[in-house]
């Protein structure tokens, strides 16, 4: 890699390529601030609901700054101020999960500043959520989670009407932390078990803005070897399940009555339930997120939930 040394004078040559102006300077305003902004989230094909939301909450924050107060004024003492206005002082009324949104509006937009060089520090970072958005997915614990496995082998391997589908679908959720819709979408031409100790599934996303949550993701021995079983009987020809999602929130219905479980089993309970072990189990955060398939904005809410949840006895 070759270094290039910066000259310590101007350079008349006029060959020399001109220096790209800067995005914005931090003694611009909020107001010149904005458009860029929207460009941004146009350009990293956030939802249009996302850049609604956004554009709403920057809107009272200019509101309340007033449009030419330049961006190097926004100070972490200005922006709590800001939210201490929404919640106490502002004519209507600002619910704590309007107010966390909001937080979150902030933290990506003094990030996408700071990203940019235009600021040096960012005076969102401080800022805490509320964590209050919503009530904690339920997870299973660890007895619960070998209670599910114990019956689901036992019905894989009855010698009477044998199934493996409840099996291959409980443990795909636990190895693969899989939503309800990656599971319908999975194709066979995307799982991997040619070799048991390292098979896979690859979830697949077409829409150009949500190609973040596409992914490979590691499935256990015990799921390729279970596989073969559940295709002899069910024989899909393109999907691994050829039935509807009602059908799958039956089987685990089933499950939770047969199991003894006191609440119903769902996709939701099972995939927080893979995340919190794998928290536990030491995964790095940011490699959880990217299994799980989430952007950077959602981690900022999930993150610490899922660290609340491990806290927990499990």
């Amino acid at each position: 890699m070759t270094l290039h040394q910066p000259s310590l004078f101007p350079l008349d040559d006029a060959s020399r390529e001109p220096r790209k102006a800067p995005l914005l300077l931090p003694t611009d305003s909020l107001a010149a601030a904005l458009p860029h902004f929207d460009d941004y989230m146009a350009e990293r094909e956030f939802a249009l609901n996302t850049r609604a939301s956004f554009g709403h909450d920057l809107k009272l924050f200019v509101d309340f700054m007033g449009a030419q107060t330049p961006l190097m004024a926004c100070t972490r003492d200005r922006l709590q101020a800001f939210l201490d206005w929404l919640r106490t002082r502002r004519g209507a009324p600002c619910s704590d999960r309007s107010l966390d949104r909001r937080i979150t509006t902030l933290k990506v937009f003094f990030g996408w500043l700071v990203s940019k060089e235009v600021l040096a520090v960012d005076p969102a970072e401080p800022l805490a959520h509320l964590g209050t958005r919503s009530e904690p997915p339920r997870v299973l614990t660890d007895a619960q989670v070998e209670q599910v496995l114990t019956l689901t082998r036992q019905m894989r391997d009855a010698a009477e009407a044998p199934d493996a589908r409840p099996h291959l679908l409980v443990l795909l959720i636990l190895d693969a932390a899989l939503k309800k819709t990656e599971c319908m979408n999975l194709a066979l031409e995307h799982i991997d078990v040619s070799d048991p100790d390292h098979a896979s599934v690859k979830v697949v996303y077409t829409r150009p803005r949500q190609r973040f949550k596409a992914r490979q993701v590691a499935v256990s021995r015990e799921w390729a070897e279970t596989l073969p079983i559940y295709l002899r009987r069910y024989q899909p020809s393109q999907m691994l399940f050829e039935c509807t999602g009602r059908n799958l929130e039956y089987v685990l219905h089933t499950i939770a009555t047969v199991a003894g479980l006191s609440f119903a089993l769902t996709f939701d309970m099972l995939r927080w339930t893979s995340a919190t072990r794998s928290l536990r189990a030491g995964m790095e955060a940011d490699r959880l997120r990217r299994r799980l398939g989430l952007s950077k904005i959602a981690w900022q809410d999930t993150g610490p939930m899922l660290s609340k949840l491990v806290e927990g006895p499990l």
